[in-house]
């Protein structure tokens, strides 16, 4: 994934070809999917642009946001086909949440969505009609920005047996990225897949998948996320690790 290659200096590249490309990460034969917040507040309720979304909802990634939900329809539904199960992770309603404490900060502070009508404001933490849960879709409430911080994460991804978590969502350079690194330090194997997470600046964007790609996990797009998902049922009988597809 070449996007992060515009936000890297003269300097970067040269220590890079100099470093030698880094080995494909293996991923294991029991992933599970982490979708993270996934909601209203990081979308806002239509689809419009960044700068005329942020009117109504400050927190927003805009149209950018919205072409990461289609694809994580997509990815959603191949997990789904193959047995792999999904988890959804947002904030717990009425606890103090990261946007609360960026309305701290300059001009941010006052801007919020109590312009809206109350059916609308309600939407704020819901997860997206788009991709919304299954039944019996595991949804666990979180109170800061990595899904495993006080939460029954953990345990229910040893309870599956899970080797592995594949990592969708919002923010790429905070929630999802807390989450990778937690997953990392407990031993998953880690994916992000690139193009199922958004973020509201470009530059952090690009440049946290690169830097979870170099240490943390691999970084894929979608159709190699939908191939892998696709082997594990090929290899269910015959039982080799799960390999991304060179």
């Amino acid at each position: 994934m070449a996007g992060w290659d515009e936000f890297l200096t003269e300097r970067d590249k040269k220590h890079l070809a100099i470093w030698g490309k880094k080995d494909r990460d293996e991923l294991g034969s029991k992933p599970v999917v982490l979708v993270i917040d996934v909601h209203y507040n990081s979308l806002g309720h239509e689809r419009k642009p960044l700068f005329e979304s942020i009117k109504d909802w400050p927190m927003s990634c805009g149209l950018d946001g919205w072409d990461a939900v289609d694809r994580t329809v997509e990815l959603l539904a191949s997990a789904r086909a193959n047995g792999v199960p999904v988890i959804y992770v947002r904030g717990l309603v009425g606890f103090p949440s990261d946007s609360s404490r960026v309305r701290e900060r300059g001009k941010a502070q006052n801007r919020t969505i109590d312009h809206l009508p109350p059916e609308i404001r309600a939407m704020a933490n819901e997860i997206v009609a788009e991709i919304a849960p299954k039944p019996g879709e595991l949804v666990i409430g979180k109170a800061t920005s990595s899904a495993f911080g006080g939460t029954p994460l953990l345990y229910y991804l040893r309870m599956v047996g899970a080797d592995t978590v594949i990592i969708c969502g919002e923010s790429t350079s905070g929630c999802v990225r807390a989450a990778v690194l937690d997953a990392a330090a407990n031993r998953y194997r880690v994916g992000i897949v690139g193009e199922c997470c958004y973020d509201r600046t470009q530059a952090s964007h690009w440049m946290n998948l690169f830097d979870m790609h170099q240490k943390y996990g691999e970084v894929i797009d979608l159709a190699e996320a939908k191939r892998y998902f696709s082997s594990l049922s090929a290899n269910a009988t015959s039982g080799p690790k799960a390999v991304l597809a060179p």
